[in-house]
C-alpha cells in the first residue's frame, strides 16, 4: 500500500511527505528532477512530469492513495485531468486533492475556475476523494515582507470582507492526516470536502495592526489598488500570472474568503491543537 505525493518539492508537498513518513507511511514522491530532491529515508523518489503520460502511468503504478497538487500554471487544468485519467486506468480509487476555498464563487479568477473544473470531474470520475478547500496561505506574505519591513506597508489588497488565512504547516499535517485516513480505510470512504481555514479572519487593517504590533513601529494598510498591485507582481513572474493573482485581489475585495461555521472546530480536532495563528507568522519572520 503506498501513497504517491504531487507538487512532492514544493512547500506543501515536502511537508505532507515529512509527516506521512513519521507516521510509518510507505510514500512515493514524484519529481521532475530526482538529482534535486531531498526527502526523509525510506522515500521512494519517481521521474515524472503532468504532460508525460508515460512517466505518469509508472509512477502510479502499485499505488493505492494519490495526493495531487497541481501548481498555477497556464495548463494547470490539463495537467490535473491528464493525472486523473492515468489515475483512474493504473486503478487507483482513493485521493486527496488540494484546490481552494470559493472555487466556486471566484469563477473569474483562472486558477479558482480550473480547480472548480478539477473538482467536478472528481466527482463526475466517481473517484473516493478528499477535496480540500484551502483559504489564503499564509506564507504567502513572506513576498511582500521586504515591503512590510522597509517600507512600512502592508500591500496585499485584503480589503474589509477579510481572510481566513491558514498556515501552510496546517495544511500539509491535515492533508496527511486525511491521506492515512483514506488509506488505512478497510473500504474506499465517501467523497468528503474540508475548508482549510485559520483561527480568525483577518481584514488588511487588521493585519497591518498585528504588524505594527509586532514590528514596533507603524504599519499601514496600502488598500485596495488592484491594478498597482498587478504591476508590481509583474516585475517578478509572468504576466498572466500577476493578472491572476489581481483577479484574486479583487474577489478579496468583494467577497473576501470566509470560514464556514464549524470550520476552526473542525480543524482543532483534527490536529488535536489550535490552529496557528498570523501573528505567530509575524513573530516568527521579525525575530529572523
Amino acid at each position: 500500500m503506498t501513497i504517491l505525493v504531487t507538487g512532492a518539492t514544493g512547500n506543501v508537498g515536502s511537508q505532507v511527505i515529512e509527516h506521512l513518513v513519521n507516521r510509518g507511511a510507505d510514500v512515493r514522491a514524484l519529481v521532475r528532477d530526482p538529482f534535486k530532491a531531498n526527502f526523509p529515508a525510506g522515500v521512494a523518489v519517481v521521474k515524472g512530469d503532468f504532460l508525460d503520460v508515460d512517466s505518469l502511468g509508472t509512477a502510479f503504478d502499485g499505488v493505492s492513495t494519490l495526493f495531487l497538487l497541481n501548481a498555477v500554471v497556464p495548463d494547470e487544468f490539463t495537467q490535473a485531468l491528464v493525472a486523473l485519467n492515468v489515475a483512474r486506468s493504473a486503478g487507483i480509487e482513493r485521493i486527496v486533492y488540494l484546490s481552494v476555498i470559493h472555487s466556486d464563487i471566484y469563477v473569474n479568477v483562472p486558477h479558482f475556475a480550473g480547480k472548480f473544473g478539477v473538482e467536478r470531474m472528481i466527482e463526475q470520475m466517481g473517484f473516493h476523494a478528499t477535496i480540500l478547500h484551502p483559504a489564503y496561505f499564509i506564507q504567502n506574505d513572506l513576498m511582500i515582507k521586504d515591503a512590510i519591513t522597509g517600507y512600512g506597508v502592508y500591500p496585499m489588497p485584503i480589503g474589509g470582507k477579510g481572510l481566513a488565512m491558514i498556515d501552510v504547516r496546517d495544511i500539509a499535517e491535515i492533508a496527511a492526516l486525511e491521506l492515512l485516513r483514506r488509506e488505512q480505510a478497510a473500504q474506499p470512504l465517501p467523497l468528503n470536502r474540508i475548508n482549510l481555514v485559520g483561527p480568525e479572519t483577518l481584514t488588511g487593517t487588521d493585519i497591518a495592526a498585528i504588524w505594527t504590533d509586532v514590528l514596533g513601529r507603524s504599519i499601514t494598510y496600502g488598500g485596495g489598488e488592484t491594478q498597482a498591485f498587478e504591476q508590481t507582481l509583474k516585475q517578478f513572474m509572468p504576466s498572466w500570472m500577476a493578472y491572476d493573482m489581481r483577479m484574486m485581489g479583487e474577489r478579496f475585495l468583494t467577497d473576501g474568503m470566509l470560514p464556514e461555521g464549524g470550520d476552526v472546530e473542525r480543524l482543532t480536532a483534527m490536529l488535536g491543537r489550535p490552529l496557528r495563528s498570523y501573528r505567530n507568522f509575524a513573530s516568527d519572520v521579525s525575530a529572523a
